[in-house]
């Protein structure tokens, strides 16, 4: 549950050239491996989304055995790649290859508007990893007709037709049968609406996602699962985690995801990968984390998750570094199944530095944080952090992916082993890039002070939320004994963002960073404090259809707190919206109080998570976090179209390549960024395609 997701829509343009700022180059890096003059990051646009590049500084400067040990992770990384798509619905899988057939094997017109439209709804459906929005997790519709889809499926060779199956057993599924079966998913919208609903009801008979087989319910989900706790167990393991709950004769069972469970051809090939990185692994610790992550794949057993994740957090020495498997939790709406994910990295040594320095006085932070002594850790225990370059994404970190990291996930091993906080600072610095004079600026911010104070110092003091926010947010604070970390159920992913935000926007206007030298002015955080706002309260409100609630747990965080502080702070005019020229914008008048009443903000919300209060947790979700103003709303879209921008980005990976000499011995990894969206996502679907298209 901790991940920092970029509000990728703005359009900064910010360098800052010391205390961590962006970091284009170091004298480190050759001259071949800065950014060139003419990269382009921008690569293509449709619906609401653009796609970007991003380079890998450093990558050239490696050793051989770090770019082979980044080769082969990287491949482990894309194997899993149908694995989501299956989670995120039973279906997804059908639908992307047949629509990929009909992209190969199309003889029409392509000039024709539903051609066009289905080149769109096929890019989108990569995108998602599904036929659900990646961030608002509504279904999107086709805009081509239903007689064109079925054409096309009939004009396929039989052999591109998906297969049912069957408990193994493939049946044949004749074209007319396939189209009966798909066309109600794709075309009706209330067909599985949701990927993901928390709008009430029940929650898992009204998600589409593929984590709970048909015919059950909530409650039998919740029960199941507390029936297997021990609450006096002070190391539990994340149950449920790397499984599907399914019902086998009315029985409710785990169909774990494993090397000869669930999902095996695809697991097998990531071990194969894996098996080839420990090969080349840097030291003995980052081998043994190899070694425990391949037997977990093997076993399915979560004590053995717990040991590798144990085994990753104390790996701080190697430079390579690697997330993959089952790990965050967003896709189910209790919070329990986790999505599968991978980010292959290297660490930034330059841009570390700032990092280090912010977890070395991790625990001066923890105690003057504002929270309840009760709810402090006496002790912070092994919080580290580093700046890195993410060298290839995967899963649920593609094409859309956070900007920053704060791992493992479990309560009990983060108070007792500490965490690993990660910020990726390439990824941003694309976004700041590609963001560059889009004219957001002078459209919804109050005045040239604010826009100033942006220009000035919004890069740097958006990379340091994301250091605090993930180094020192997500570790801070602790259960109390005998607290389920579950205890806040479908709530707890909001609530869990929204107390490592306001521990970053707290601390982000404390004298202490100048002191220790990371930022450049006391009044920088002013830039990030404005930015938020804005945004939490009017802005991402692009990412909203009209007459939607918000239901994603970033966007419930920032409007959480935003509206909270907003109504909190009424009474003297802390935050207010003015009015010029028939446009609404947000002022701050008073920043001082505004960061007194995050400070209370964060006070609450880490009672809420240390007692597992749930009903206080519900409640402040449920006032703050999920209603929309709609007449604002209707302006904010109104303004943001006039601008052109889109208001989610995503990444197509760089393409690495094993340069080897006649003995077949390997002498070089080659990088390279030519490769477009469409072509790599049919290359992806042709090499990674690991997985039956059904998988019951």
């Amino acid at each position: 549950m901790k991940k920092t997701i970029l509000i990728a829509m703005t359009g900064f343009s910010m360098l800052f050239a010391g205390c961590g700022g962006q970091q284009k180059t170091t004298e480190k890096q050759t001259e071949a491996d800065t950014v060139p003059a003419d990269f382009k990051y921008e690569v293509d646009e449709f619906a609401d989304l653009q796609i970007l590049r991003y380079y890998v500084p450093g990558f050239n400067n490696l050793t051989l055995q770090e770019k082979e040990l980044v080769y082969y992770l990287s491949m482990a990384a894309l194997e899993g790649r149908d694995i989501l798509f299956d989670q995120n619905n039973k279906y997804n899988l059908a639908i992307r290859r047949v629509l990929e057939a009909i992209y190969t094997n199309y003889k029409g017109d392509k000039n024709s508007q539903d051609y066009k439209e289905f080149e769109v709804y096929l890019k989108r459906v990569w995108f998602s990893n599904g036929i659900h929005h990646h961030y608002g997790e509504e279904k999107f519709l086709p805009g081509f007709s239903k007689e064109f889809f079925r054409e096309q499926v009939l004009a396929l060779p039989d052999s591109l037709i998906p297969r049912d199956y069957y408990r193994g057993q493939a049946e044949y599924v004749s074209a007319e049968n396939f189209v009966s079966m798909i066309t109600p998913v794709m075309f009706d919208p209330a067909v599985m609406a949701k990927k993901v609903n928390q709008s009430g009801g029940d929650l898992i008979v009204t998600s589409a996602n593929n984590y709970y087989g048909d015919r059950i319910t909530q409650k039998e989900v919740v029960d199941f699962y507390a029936a297997m706790k021990d609450t006096t167990d002070q190391t539990p393991v994340s149950y449920g985690l790397n499984s599907r709950l399914v019902k086998h004769w009315d029985k409710l069972e785990e169909d774990v995801w494993k090397v000869g469970g669930l999902y095996s051809p695809a697991i097998e090939k990531i071990v194969y990968w894996l098996e080839k990185a420990q090969g080349v692994a840097e030291n003995d610790k980052q081998k043994e984390v190899i070694v425990k992550l391949i037997s977990y794949y093997k076993s399915g057993d979560l004590k053995t998750f717990d040991e590798y994740a144990i085994a990753w957090v104390e790996d701080l020495a190697s430079k390579v570094d690697f997330v993959n498997g089952f790990t965050e939790v967003y896709g189910d709406p209790l919070g329990i199944k986790a999505s599968w994910e991978s980010i292959v990295n290297f660490k930034n040594e330059e841009a570390t530095k700032r990092a280090e320095i912010i977890s070395t006085n991790a625990q001066w932070f923890e105690d003057h944080s504002p929270v309840d002594k009760n709810f402090k850790k006496e002790s912070v225990k092994g919080v580290t952090a580093k700046v890195i370059t993410v060298a290839q994404l995967g899963g649920d970190c593609y094409p859309a992916t956070p900007i920053g990291i704060n791992l493992p996930n479990a309560d009990w091993i983060r108070k007792d082993h500490g965490s690993k906080s990660v910020t990726i600072e390439n990824i941003m610095e694309a976004y700041d890039a590609a963001g560059a004079h889009t004219g957001f600026n002078d459209e919804f911010m109050w005045s040239a002070t604010e826009i100033e104070s942006i220009k000035k110092y919004g890069f740097i003091t958006d990379v340091l939320h994301t250091d605090l926010h993930e180094c020192l947010g997500h570790g801070s604070g602790k259960l109390l004994p005998e607290v389920d970390p579950n205890a806040l159920g479908e709530f707890s992913s909001t609530i869990e963002e929204t107390r490592a935000d306001l521990f970053g926007l707290y601390f982000l206007a404390d004298s202490k960073l100048l002191e220790l030298g990371i930022i450049p002015d006391v009044e920088a955080y002013k830039a990030e404090y404005y930015k938020f706002m804005m945004n939490g309260l009017m802005t991402q409100l692009v990412r909203i259809e009209p007459g939607k609630d918000i239901e994603e747990s970033h966007m419930r965080n920032r409007q959480l707190i935003a509206r909270w502080v907003y109504e909190k702070g009424k009474a003297d005019n802390v935050v207010e919206f003015k009015e010029r020229d028939g446009k609404i914008f947000v002022v701050i008048n008073d920043y001082k109080k505004l960061r007194t009443l995050f400070g209370d903000l964060l006070a609450e919300i880490q009672r809420i998570k240390s007692e597992g209060d749930f009903e206080a947790g519900k409640k402040i979700v449920e006032d703050y976090a999920v209603k929309v103003d709609k007449k604002l709303h209707m302006e904010v879209l109104e303004r943001y179209k006039k601008l052109n921008m889109k208001p989610y980005k995503g990444f197509v990976n760089p393409v690495f390549e094993l340069v080897q000499d006649k003995d077949g011995k390997i002498t070089d990894v080659k990088i390279s960024y030519n490769e477009g969206y469409t072509e790599q996502m049919m290359r992806y679907a042709k090499e990674f395609s690991n997985l039956p298209t059904y998988n019951d």
